[in-house]
């Protein structure tokens, strides 16, 4: 994953929200992400669900989606598949009063890569993100994926000192 996008160049990629039409192409980038960065098969029937249902209600998350920009070799924006998404889901910060923006399931398809789209998704949802009136941005990453370490730090993020823990909560099975 890496972006070297020049800041003068013109867009070679469009950032809107994700519409129900787009729900199979990030249901495929998930199952894609999760097998590139933790050699994970997720159940593709599942992650459908899961993006249908995201899709359907805005309070449990938001998509961005790139797309070629018009006059790029992928062709026009409108009517062309994904390239890549990115979600976001929120956190009630109460020591900040505010909400933070979690940027997740981020995924741009290999042949787009370092070419400005994580860049574009990235800028998009950071501008969504003021305008909602969020108190910060995060993010998580594999432990081991450095490239994605490298692209983020470029991008400003800093690693806070946080330590993610995850369990089950009681009955369910897995996670």
């Amino acid at each position: 994953m890496t972006d070297r996008s020049p800041e003068s160049a013109a867009p070679a990629f469009v950032v809107a929200p994700a519409g129900p039409d787009d729900a199979e192409a990030i249901a495929e980038f998930n199952v894609r992400l999760a097998e590139e960065t933790e050699s994970k098969r997720l159940d593709p029937a599942t992650v459908r669900a899961g993006v249908a249902a995201a899709l359907a209600d805005p309070a449990k998350a938001l998509y961005f989606v790139a797309r070629p920009a018009a006059g790029t070799a992928g062709g026009p924006a409108s009517g062309e598949p994904p390239i890549g998404c990115l979600m976001v889901t929120w956190e009630w910060s109460d020591w900040r009063n505010g909400a933070i923006w979690w940027i997740q399931s981020v995924y741009v398809h290999p042949d787009h890569r370092g070419r400005g789209a994580f860049r574009r998704l990235l800028d998009h949802a950071a501008g969504a993100a003021v305008d909602a009136g969020a108190v910060g941005l995060r993010l998580y990453a594999e432990r081991e994926n450095h490239a994605a370490h490298a692209v983020y730090a470029r991008c400003g993020f800093v690693e806070p000192g946080y330590v993610v823990f995850e369990r089950a909560p009681a009955g369910a099975t897995g996670l």
